[in-house]
């Protein structure tokens, strides 16, 4: 069997410092060969040009990439000039999402939803793009409940979605249940699974508390019984990451999606591990 896609996510970096660190954290990414690199989007403006310029960076070093486009907080006209930017520079995939607001940003814009992004992109662009979209196995933490996040999913799909990346998570029965939950409504696209590395147990707590992720009780104990000593932490969550992937590739994933932190040794060590570096 072939080995896996996998693709691996980036920030626009902030600072000239920011971007000459990830410079050097992509140049030892790029030699896993993944299949892409994503790059992430900020709600009303505050990385959108970030986002573009990383991507045409990496578009220029050869390798493929995939800016996140959020429509939240933003007009129909303003996403129709990105798209257009985004084909000036031969961009064929993009990561569709309706994004955070931002604290005091006033208004949702006129696209509520991802899948009204995912409909606008077709109509105006056709089948130019490659969409991805997101799901979330462990259910949005702010769906009214797990049936309408599912048809929320389903709605993307149906607007046109070609894939999706889930959100990061550390259960796989998570996945397989969503999976199969998706495959009872008819729905068969790519759902790849996201990657969290685990190398900073606050960070990665104040993380799972924003976005939904449950950490695992045995795994959240394990990590704070460590208290300061990070190279620890970074074992035991290599081990616990790399069972994950085992299995959620055992058990029929088409790929993985990394998170990397703008960092290159946490997912390196991964893929290695994996044998799929």
């Amino acid at each position: 069997m072939a080995n896996p896609d996998f693709s691996i996510e980036f920030y626009p970096p902030k600072t000239p410092e920011g971007a000459d660190k990830l410079r050097v954290a992509r140049a030892k990414l790029a030699l896993l060969q993944p299949k892409y690199f994503s790059v992430t989007f900020g709600a009303g403006g505050s990385t959108q040009q970030g986002t573009l310029d990383t991507v045409v960076e990496i578009l220029g070093e050869g390798h493929q990439a995939a800016p996140h486009l959020s429509c939240v907080g933003a007009s129909r006209e303003s996403i129709r000039t990105i798209l257009k930017q985004f084909q000036s520079h031969g961009i064929r995939r993009l990561v569709a999402l309706r994004g955070d607001l931002p604290s005091g940003y006033g208004g949702a814009g006129e696209l509520r939803y991802a899948s009204e992004l995912v409909e606008f992109i077709r109509a105006e662009t056709g089948d130019w793009f490659h969409i991805e979209v997101a799901a979330y196995p462990e259910v949005h933490p702010q769906a009214r409940s797990p049936q309408d996040d599912l048809q929320n999913f389903a709605r993307k799909v149906q607007c046109g979605a070609n894939a999706a990346i889930t959100q990061y998570f550390y259960n796989a029965d998570a996945y397989f249940a969503f999976m199969d939950q998706t495959r009872k409504l008819g729905i068969d696209i790519p759902v790849v699974a996201g990657i969290m590395p685990i190398t900073n147990y606050t960070q990665l707590m104040r993380f799972s508390d924003m976005c939904g992720a449950e950490i695992p009780r045995w795994v959240r104990l394990k990590l704070a019984s460590f208290g300061d000593d990070s190279a620890s932490i970074k074992a035991f969550g290599l081990d616990v990451v790399t069972q994950l992937c085992e299995r959620l590739l055992a058990g029929g994933a088409p790929g993985l999606h990394f998170y990397s932190m703008n960092q290159a040794v946490a997912t390196t060590a991964l893929l290695e591990r994996l044998k799929l570096a």
